[in-house]
């Protein structure tokens, strides 16, 4: 199994249960596709499990813009202020952590700084956000990774599947076919959204701990 998992936003109820639903083994690959924080309840308790998850899994961890904004509030008051927003949420982040940034654990930021910009398999590159068309994927502004929007997204010039999160799609992800996205608002009432790539089931699930199941044959 390959597995990819959309923006998590601190729903750490969501994640447990997607992956005590999904069950994959220590040989399935996990990617998820950034953005562990923000807005959601429990940043800090998402970024626990994975710490831990990837002890026993095969996990490779993307970064998402709302990582990258957390990072760059350490750089200066304008970064801070952004992170520190309602747009962004970087309160619900630190309140989860005891309040400040110095209660974040140096284990927690170097899981942030450690996150990929992309990986890329054979037949699809994961990455947060999305790619310029025409450019090969290590030729990109770095800014896109982060942040292009889904509709956005046109024909990757590898003639690989992108599949992205970032942008919401509402209730269920979004499968373009030269493209799909993931992210299906987990924080804010909606759910999260796994694929495996190689079969094209999904799984969703909410911070209720409800589960669902459907195919991207399903989705039109």
């Amino acid at each position: 199994m390959r597995l990819a998992i959309g923006d998590i936003h601190g729903c750490l109820t969501s994640l447990t249960t997607l992956l005590e639903t999904v069950q994959p083994d220590k040989d399935d690959l996990v990617v998820t596709l950034g953005d562990y924080v923000d807005r959601g309840p429990n940043s800090k308790g998402v970024i626990d499990f994975l710490l831990e998850f990837r002890k026993e899994h095969q996990l490779v961890h993307l970064m998402g813009n709302h990582e990258i904004q957390m990072l760059r509030a350490l750089e200066g008051k304008v970064h801070r202020d952004r992170f520190l927003s309602d747009l962004c949420g970087g309160k619900d982040t630190l309140r989860s952590y005891g309040g400040s940034f110095v209660d974040v654990p140096e284990s927690h930021w170097e899981f942030m700084r450690s996150a990929e910009l992309y990986h890329e398999l054979d037949d699809h590159i994961l990455v947060h956000a999305g790619l310029q068309a025409n450019l090969s994927i290590d030729q990109q502004d770095q800014e896109t990774y982060y942040y292009q929007r889904f509709y956005e997204q046109e024909p990757h010039c590898s003639g690989k599947t992108i599949v992205c999160g970032h942008t919401i799609q509402g209730d269920l992800p979004t499968n373009l076919g030269h493209a799909i996205c993931l992210d299906t608002c987990a924080y804010g009432g909606g759910w999260l959204s796994a694929l495996d790539l190689d079969t094209g089931r999904i799984w969703q699930s909410n911070e209720r701990g409800q589960t669902r199941k459907m195919s991207l044959s399903d989705l039109g």
